[in-house]
C-alpha cells in the first residue's frame, strides 16, 4: 500500500515509516498540516496516518477538508489527545479509526491492516429514477417530469422500496418487512391500501403507468418499452 504519513514529530514520523517499509509498504513523510492536504488532494493513497496537532492546519480541519472535496482515503488518527470527547470529534470529523500515543507498533501494524482490508467506500445513490419519475433521498422531494409530488412518510418509503428494485416483483411480504418493519401478516390492506394511493399520485394524473400489479405475486415498477 501507499501510504501518507502526516505528523510533525520528526522522531515518531520516522520510526512509523521505517516500521511500515519494512512491512512492505511505500511511505510519504510531512509535517504540516496545509501540505497534507495538498498532498492528499493531488495524489493518490491507500491510507493516511494524520496527527491532529500539526503546523499550518491541524488535523481535524485537514480530516475535514478531503471529505468536502469528496477524498475518500481512510484516515488513521494518532494523536496524543486520547479523551473520549477527542476520539468522538476526531471520527465524527470523517476519520476511520483512532488511536492515541504512545502506541505499540504492533497495534497500529494491525489497525493498518484492518483498513487495509475494508471494501472501497461506494457513492451513495441519493435520487433514484425510473422513467420521468425521480426520487431525491436528500430532499425527501418525488417528482414526475415538472410535477412535485406530496407523499407521506410510508408512501415515500413505499416508493423507495419499489424504485431500489426497480424491473423486478415486490412481494407484499418484502413490502410489510421493509416499509412497516412487519416479520409476520398482519392480515390487514395496509399494503394494498398504500399502493392504492401511491398510484393515485405517480401513475393517474400521467398517461404512462409506471406502478404494475403482478397478479399472484406482488408489485412492480417500471418503464414501458
Amino acid at each position: 500500500m501507499r501510504l501518507l504519513i502526516i505528523e510533525d514529530d520528526a522522531s515518531v514520523s520516522a520510526y512509523i515509516a521505517k516500521g511500515l517499509s519494512e512491512a512492505g509498504h511505500v511511505c510519504d513523510v510531512l509535517a504540516d498540516g496545509s501540505d497534507g492536504l495538498f498532498q492528499a488532494t493531488r495524489e493518490s493513497y491507500d491510507l493516511l496516518v494524520v496527527d491532529r496537532m500539526l503546523p499550518g492546519l491541524d488535523g481535524l480541519s485537514l480530516v475535514r477538508a478531503l471529505r468536502a472535496a469528496g477524498v475518500k482515503v481512510p484516515v488513521l488518527f494518532l494523536t496524543a489527545l486520547g479523551g473520549i470527547d477527542d476520539r468522538v470529534e476526531g471520527l465524527e470529523a470523517g476519520a476511520d479509526d483512532y488511536m492515541t500515543k504512545p502506541f505499540a507498533f504492533a497495534e497500529l501494524m494491525a489497525r493498518v491492516n484492518a483498513l487495509a482490508r475494508r471494501p472501497p467506500v461506494q457513492d451513495v445513490q441519493t435520487v433514484l429514477r425510473v422513467a420521468d419519475l425521480e426520487l431525491d433521498m436528500m430532499r425527501r422531494q418525488a417528482r414526475r417530469g415538472s410535477q412535485v409530488i406530496d407523499l407521506l412518510p410510508k408512501e415515500f418509503t413505499l416508493l423507495e422500496v419499489l424504485m431500489r428494485n426497480a424491473g423486478r416483483v415486490v412481494t407484499r411480504t418484502m413490502l410489510l418487512e421493509r416499509v412497516w418493519d412487519f416479520h409476520f401478516d398482519p392480515k390487514t390492506s395496509v399494503v394494498e391500501t398504500h399502493i392504492s394511493r401511491l398510484r393515485a399520485k405517480i401513475d393517474k394524473p400521467f398517461e404512462v403507468a409506471l406502478l404494475h400489479t403482478v397478479k399472484n405475486a406482488g408489485y412492480m415498477l417500471h418503464a414501458p418499452r
